[in-house]
């Protein structure tokens, strides 16, 4: 029977000091390569040295983690860290997501996240990927706001959350695609035993899902639609489903899984039933938190079918579908 611990094994057994986050073992494995490889190259090194997982007892003097700051730093420069692949150079250019340098809008410990998660040591990035009429959180998601934290002091600021607490740490937003560099550089300069959480909206590019692999422990997940029409007239965004699908299949091979659906008035049977009948068939050992905050925000009021509360019919029906076809969820 399933259950929370046997769902997320990994990040119970982190939390119980019994296995290393995988960002810490990432900086031991060895990963030689010139910083003037072709990038075809160093993605095939990268490859290579996950593949291997050849952990040393000390730490080598060029690791994984080095090669994937590496190429962090090429694709910045020709951002495709998300699917809409802008190609901006972001150091003096600022892509669809309104994010050039990094922006933190907030951190602090949350104890409004899921009940295993909680105190989360919460990073808020400025900027997101997706422009949902219904944003909740519009007033970082599409604002540059906040300010820059230099990598070595947010490890610090980490260090300290462990203090008060803090049983993991969550990267959020808007969304933390656009900063993938920024996360791995901040990772360098950590030595932590703490999970890090990748909670995202999941429209991150292959290349991203691959700087990913090796250093996420967590991923918790937004699947917002169950078509394509929907996800373009409320977000903006193309080709959704294939990308959200390919990336929660990733997730699940490379890491533990809870993922977030919001239950939307009138999306019963466009979104939430075929997102959960998606996940039965296809990643069936995660946790999926069915959410009913939905409360008509930012620009909903253009949109008659978003423009209320749910009602406790809907949210109780696709709680019932999801039991129904033996899904996890809380």
């Amino acid at each position: 029977m399933l259950n929370e611990r046997n769902i997320l094994t990994s990040y119970f057994n982190i939390l119980e000091e019994n296995k290393t986050v995988k960002f810490l073992n990432c900086k031991k494995i060895p990963a030689n390569f010139n910083h003037s490889d072709s990038t075809n190259k160093l993605w095939k090194i990268h490859d290579q040295a996950l593949k291997k997982q050849n952990v040393c007892d000390i730490n080598p003097k060029t690791s994984l983690l080095d090669l994937k700051i590496h190429i962090a730093e090429r694709i910045y420069k020709n951002c495709c860290f998300c699917e809409r692949r802008c190609g901006v150079d972001r150091n003096f250019k600022i892509g669809n997501c309104r994010v050039e340098q990094t922006r933190i809008a907030s951190e602090f410990l949350h104890i409004g996240e899921e009940r295993m998660l909680i105190p989360s040591h919460t990073i808020f990035f400025s900027g997101c990927t997706f422009h949902c009429e219904f944003c909740q959180n519009w007033d970082i998601s599409q604002e540059n706001v906040g300010f820059y934290i230099e990598p070595e002091k947010m490890a610090k600021i980490i260090k300290k959350g462990i203090s008060y607490g803090s049983k993991n740490v969550n990267w959020v937003g808007g969304d933390p695609t656009p900063n993938v560099l920024y996360i791995l550089q901040v990772l360098k300069k950590s030595n932590i035993n703490l999970s890090n959480i990748w909670n995202s909206n999941m429209y991150c590019s292959k290349e991203t899902m691959s700087l990913l692999d090796g250093i996420i422990d967590l991923y918790l997940t937004d699947f917002k639609y169950g078509n394509d029409n929907c996800a373009k007239r409320l977000s903006k965004i193309d080709n959704y489903l294939n990308i959200i699908q390919r990336n929660h299949k990733l997730a699940y091979q490379n890491g533990d899984i809870i993922i977030r659906h919001l239950v939307m008035p009138n999306h019963i049977n466009c979104c939430s039933k075929p997102i959960i009948k998606w996940i039965s068939k296809n990643i069936p050992n995660v946790i999926v938190n069915i959410m009913a905050q939905y409360r008509p925000e930012y620009h909903s009021k253009k949109h008659k079918d978003i423009s209320r509360k749910i009602s406790i019919d809907e949210f109780n029906e696709v709680k019932k579908y999801a039991s129904d076809l033996t899904i996890y969820h809380i």
